[in-house]
């Protein structure tokens, strides 16, 4: 601190206290600060300039300042945001006022928010800055209404209400609180007709309420009057595709990605929605376009190089996947990739060293599987597995997963009672899961231990009345291991009001029926999931009951497409054996 001021501490926030005043004019920097004490003491300054004014604390609001400083060069910006708060109510001060506001912001304070801009309000009534932090807290309240009162002041000013961002809070607000709001939206709007902020607010809200079409028809108006306003065109883009006219939005962009090229939130809509039309070189373009115009932009960069990766340009995508890792960007999900691109090029060694290197998110547990199943693959399970429980005792709060990932490893290797053995001590520590219960449920049916895992499903049919899988499981062992016919029934028609085309569930009613001789009905069942999931099982159920119902030829093709799956698939060729004696089609 400078020795001729009484008092002169640096905020950690960026901003500055002097002597026994705050800024009340237009600031000054650091470097001012000892000039600006000089002028409080002469009243004119060596140039002859007329002095920055001081406001006069009282000495308790200025130990409250002091205070406030002091704590947060120790890290305790608790304590500055509480003395700061006390300081502005005491003082009414805007320059307080503000900064108060300023640490409140940075602290994630809701509560000193809400009470500093009811101070501010009361100083400064029509304070942009009050204003929009208070709709902001009434939103996080659900006091909509409230909310909307103080955007309206806003918009009273001639300012930007912000109207578009609260509508994209809605999106995390429940069902009966987004009507509430549209419905407050369109009572302002039938106020302040023709405001494109505000229409444009509305469809989006139309959207999110599930009205689609609605809002499409709400954004006509607006773009025949305002047809350059970019956020309802992206709107309209998104809106199209919603409502099933794909290739109409495509167009619609397509032509406005040209009209605003740097538009960056359109352009990544088109490429995304290219791709999920399957127009991949055109996504590769758009996103190749798109990183030439924000080459800092690490999240385009990232699509280019996964939509390349895609289109099998390899050398582009390991450039920019190297890239982000360098910069230090996306490097999870980069490393992600590079090591599947090192794994389907047979390098074993570098795809492990990629997988090896994601320590964290979505991608750390998908690449730590097959970084293990490599590592197995080259001979070195015993390696893998020592990875695996190493983490797993450094990392308790996640054992579940690592519990699942050994289980799965040891079942890829084939290796089913090391499995179940790891299974059963898993759920001996979290008896809850249920993932891993339906592991070992499944591990005992391969083992012949039916009744073993009947009694696993049925305990997570238990705790999870609603759980598709598990029901269907149980309903299938019920239907191949009992003569329960009825009670497996039972179970998986329950499985399939919950999942009614999931293939799976379809096969297994299908098969149980079979196996109660309704043949007509089963066929219905057995050819909806030979329809979604031609599998080499369901071949064998649907060509049985094709054969038992007259239709041998028919069996025959269909058996045909099975064994051109998986020629020694088991219970395929037992069926054919046992059906066509001498195993021939």
């Amino acid at each position: 601190m400078h020795k001729s001021a009484p008092l002169l501490v640096t905020c950690l926030f960026g901003l500055s206290l002097s002597g026994c005043a705050s800024i009340t004019g237009s600031g000054h920097s650091p470097a001012d600060e000892e000039t600006a004490t000089q002028s409080h003491q002469n009243p004119e300054n060596n140039n002859g300039e007329i002095p920055t004014e001081y406001a006069d604390f009282e000495p308790e609001t200025l130990f409250l300042l002091l205070s406030a400083e002091i704590a947060a060069q120790r890290g305790r910006y608790d304590v500055t945001l509480v003395n700061y708060l006390k300081a502005a109510k005491q003082s009414r001060d805007t320059k307080v006022i503000e900064r108060a506001m300023h640490i409140a912001q940075s602290l994630n304070g809701d509560n000193a928010q809400k009470q500093i801009a009811q101070l501010w309000l009361e100083v400064e009534p029509n304070n942009l800055q009050a204003l929009r932090v208070s709709a902001i807290q009434a939103v996080k309240r659900n006091q909509l209404e409230t909310a909307l009162g103080y955007m309206e002041k806003i918009l009273d000013q001639g300012e930007d209400a912000d109207f578009d961002s609260l509508a994209v809070m809605a999106g995390n607000l429940p069902p009966k609180q987004q009507q509430e709001l549209l419905n407050l939206y369109e009572e302002m709007a039938s106020r302040h007709p023709d405001t494109p902020e505000l229409e444009y607010s509305i469809a989006l809200l139309l959207k999110i309420t599930g009205a689609p079409k609605t809002a499409l028809s709400r954004l006509k108006p607006l773009l025949t009057a305002q047809p350059n306003f970019v956020p309802a065109i992206i709107l309209k883009g998104d809106l199209l595709y919603q409502v099933g006219r794909e290739t109409e939005a495509l167009e619609h962009l397509m032509i406005n990605t040209r009209r605003f090229p740097a538009s960056r939130q359109m352009g990544t809509l088109y490429g995304r929605m290219l791709i999920s039309e399957g127009e991949l070189q055109a996504a590769q373009d758009e996103f190749s376009r798109l990183t030439e115009r924000y080459p800092d932009n690490s999240g385009i960069r990232l699509s280019h190089a996964l939509v390349a990766l895609e289109n099998g340009e390899l050398d582009l995508a390991k450039e920019e996947l190297t890239q982000l890792i360098e910069e230090g960007h996306h490097t999870s999900e980069a490393s992600y990739y590079l090591g599947r691109i090192e794994d389907e090029a047979g390098n074993t060694e570098q795809a492990i060293g990629y997988y090896q290197s994601v320590e964290k998110g979505n991608y750390y547990f998908p690449s730590l599987a097959r970084a293990s199943a490599l590592l197995a693959a080259e001979g070195k399970l015993d390696e893998a597995l020592e990875d695996i429980r190493a983490k797993r005792n450094a990392n308790p709060e996640q054992a579940e997963k690592f519990w699942l990932l050994e289980v799965n490893l040891l079942l890829d290797q084939k290796l089913q009672s090391e499995a179940l053995e790891a299974a059963s001590n898993a759920i001996e520590e979290h008896p809850e899961n249920l993932q891993i219960r339906y592991a070992r449920a499944m591990l005992f049916d391969t083992l012949n231990y039916p009744r073993k895992a009947e009694a696993d499903l049925k305990r997570i049919v238990e705790n999870d009345p609603k759980n598709a899988v598990a029901l269907n499981a149980l309903g299938y062992i019920l239907t191949t291991r009992t003569d329960r016919l009825g009670e497996a029934r039972g179970y998986i028609e329950q499985a399939l009001k919950l999942d009614p085309e999931n293939p799976a569930i379809l096969d297994s009613m299908g098969w149980v029926l079979f196996q109660e001789g309704q043949i007509e009905p089963a066929l219905n069942y057995l050819s909806q999931a030979w329809a979604a999931y031609p599998d080499p099982e369901v071949a064998a159920h649907y060509g049985e009951a094709l054969w038992m119902s007259g239709a041998e030829e028919q069996a025959q093709v269909i058996w045909k497409k099975g064994l051109e799956q998986d020629a020694d698939h088991e219970a395929l060729r037992e069926t054919i054996e046992r059906l066509t004696h001498n195993g021939e089609l």
